[in-house]
């Protein structure tokens, strides 16, 4: 289970936005009078955006890899992460490398693997 409560929405083929509610639980630990948005939380808000923009001919996606995670900027309760994403395709896996900005500037590069079929 997902631990952001939150919507993905498309905005186009390759991005698409997510608005952190004040109210996502992760709130309550991270942290206590000066709330931010956990990586691993824009992690999981880039993975439902890749999931949402992948190629047809991909089928249904499996994370396989998070290959590699850099984080820029804090993302707080309100702020609106746009997440653009460009997938590649290598032999029989899929590659998505992703930028999550807001308000034009950069809060995260996450590179991720998908190989097809199986859970999400």
């Amino acid at each position: 289970m997902s631990p952001v409560i939150g919507a993905v929405k498309p905005l186009s083929d390759n991005e698409v936005t997510f608005t952190v509610s004040p109210d996502e639980p992760v709130f309550a630990g991270h942290y206590p009078g000066f709330p931010l948005f956990p990586g691993m939380c824009v992690v999981e808000s880039v993975h439902r955006g890749a999931l949402l923009t992948a190629p047809a001919e991909a089928g249904e996606l499996t994370m396989a890899a998070m290959e590699s995670v850099r984080f820029v900027a804090p993302v707080f309760p309100g702020d609106r992460l746009t997440i653009t994403v460009n997938w590649t395709k290598d032999r029989d896996q899929w590659r998505c490398a992703a930028r999550a900005t807001v308000a034009g500037r950069d809060a995260a590069v996450v590179k991720l693997r998908y190989r097809s079929g199986g859970n999400k």
